[in-house]
């Protein structure tokens, strides 16, 4: 959709915040308290910068008609303590019970996870919500199989010594990947640790941001699952034996289009952590001024 944009002059109170915020240079003003003009309209991300920043409501964008636009009460703003605590409260409970994930509570996840910024706007970042036991049994299934068949190629004597020269590191993993599949065989789950749900956070395959995307996505979508008393599980098992899924065959299967880049396993906990713990000390350089 072309973009339209204009001010209207009868509300703009030229307060030039639209000026400020505007990453393209679209807005433009002369001097403080000069009308605001616009220039390079074409080159407009929407963003939504202009309209959500103008207290007059004097920006008109034919992406954000105004019944998209809303007010934020401030009051009702977490406070920087709140969230820092959350950021300390939250951690990867894998002790779940065997509760649904409320439909309700998935979608607020995935909405704070759409909220997430992205590169240039281009909100290319898709979602899959798996709640299916069959399905998740099979993501499962397939986690284990491919592992198990790159700890076969680790084993093999003809492929060993070769491997051993090249790629050292490799053979570290080889006792983890004997225990996935030990606990598999026990009748346990150490991929998705027994998940009811689980969101699959995609994007095109052309998107070259969309690994960062994805993953600022995540992080908006476990802070909310936090603050819901939602365990939540990053899902790199999985996500290793996506990448060595060439033909992309489960993917497939499940109507993905695209490349996976986070996955969240979800779950009700048996119980909530009542402590937080102390972190390895930051790591902060402060940079000097250069002398001119």
């Amino acid at each position: 959709m072309a973009i339209q944009l204009s001010i209207d002059t009868t509300r703009c109170i030229r307060c030039g915040k639209c000026v400020k915020v505007c990453p393209g240079r679209i807005m433009i003003q002369a001097e403080a308290g000069a009308p605001i003009g616009l220039q390079y309209t074409e080159s407009c991300i929407s963003c939504g910068h202009c309209v959500a920043v103008c207290p007059a409501g004097a920006v008109r964008h034919n992406h954000f008609p105004e019944a998209t636009v809303h007010p934020i009460d401030a009051e009702q703003l977490p406070t920087p303590e709140q969230v820092l605590l959350l950021c300390r409260a939250r951690r990867s409970n894998r002790a779940l019970s065997d509760r649904p994930v409320p439909q309700e509570a998935l979608r607020q996840i995935v909405e704070a996870a759409h909220r997430a910024p992205t590169a240039s706007n281009r909100q290319q970042v898709s979602f899959a919500v798996i709640t299916d036991r069959a399905v998740l049994d099979r993501i499962i299934r397939f986690t284990i199989d491919t592992f198990s068949g790159i700890a076969r190629m680790l084993e093999h004597p003809l492929v060993r010594p070769l491997l051993r020269r090249l790629k050292p590191e490799l053979y570290a993993y080889l006792p983890a990947f004997r225990r996935l599949q030990r606990e598999y065989a026990e009748g346990r789950d150490p991929i998705l640790r027994e998940a009811q749900a689980l969101i699959l956070i995609h994007t095109p395959r052309e998107n070259r941001f969309g690994a960062a995307d994805a993953n600022l996505a995540y992080q908006n979508g476990s802070l909310m699952a936090e603050a819901m008393g939602i365990s939540q599980i990053y899902t790199g098992f999985l996500l290793t034996a996506l990448a060595r899924d060439r033909k992309g065959r489960l993917l497939r299967s499940l109507g993905i289009e695209g490349t996976v880049h986070a996955g969240m396993a979800l779950g009700m906990p048996l119980f909530r952590f009542p402590n937080y713990i102390d972190k390895k000390p930051v790591t902060v350089r402060e940079i000097p001024a250069q002398e001119k």
